[in-house]
């Protein structure tokens, strides 16, 4: 769709009805998230952010996990919905995208910039989440519907041990996404603009 910029974050939001019929290509999202790697800042230049995409039956798998670490905390009542809910509005995408921070890379930068130690992690929190708007709001210009989901760290050490991921990698986030089913709800401003933004010159 190729918006502009501003058209394309006002246009993003939050989609749970998604199923795996997309018109976009695979390599169309290896590109999104290349060019998220390639392009989004980070402080100091740590590039600590790593980004797993799992697509077929990988992203199938992930959800699966997903419900297997879940089905051991949550009351069998409570289950059923959580499971319905996982299977229509996440495993019934097309892909999920991970994204991890790379902790020896932080570790790496408190030692260098031993100054700004105390920061590093807050601002490694802060580049993942400059990659996820990036993404989410790119897949979004490309027709597809996404959601941001956190069900780590319960997943991380079944999730770790499936695809190999490196030890020093956390996982921060999981960006289920697919062909939108259905329209969002309009958006809601909580708090006007007039008490959120002050302009002094």
């Amino acid at each position: 769709m190729q918006r502009n910029f501003l058209e394309a974050v006002a246009l993003r939001r939050t989609i749970y009805n998604i199923d795996s019929e997309i018109a976009a290509t695979d390599k169309q999202i290896y590109h999104i998230l290349e060019h998220a790697l390639r392009y989004v800042p980070s402080a100091f230049n740590a590039q600590s952010t790593r980004i797993v995409l799992l697509l077929g039956r990988h992203h199938k798998r992930l959800w699966e996990i997903v419900k297997e670490c879940l089905r051991e905390i949550v009351v069998p009542q409570k289950f059923e919905r959580t499971e319905q809910k996982i299977d229509s509005s996440f495993a019934s995408g097309h892909g999920t995208v991970l994204f991890y921070e790379d902790a020896t890379v932080v570790d790496e930068q408190k030692r260098v910039f031993a100054t700004y130690a105390d920061k590093m992690d807050v601002w490694s929190e802060h580049t993942s989440a400059m990659h996820q708007f990036v993404v989410w709001t790119a897949l979004s210009d490309l027709g597809l519907g996404a959601s941001l989901q956190h069900y780590n760290p319960l997943i991380d050490a079944c999730v770790a041990a499936e695809w190999g991921i490196p030890d020093g990698w956390q996982l921060i986030a999981q960006m289920p996404f697919g062909n939108q089913l259905s329209e969002p709800a309009e958006r809601c401003q909580l708090t006007p603009l007039y008490e959120r933004l002050r302009v002094f010159k």
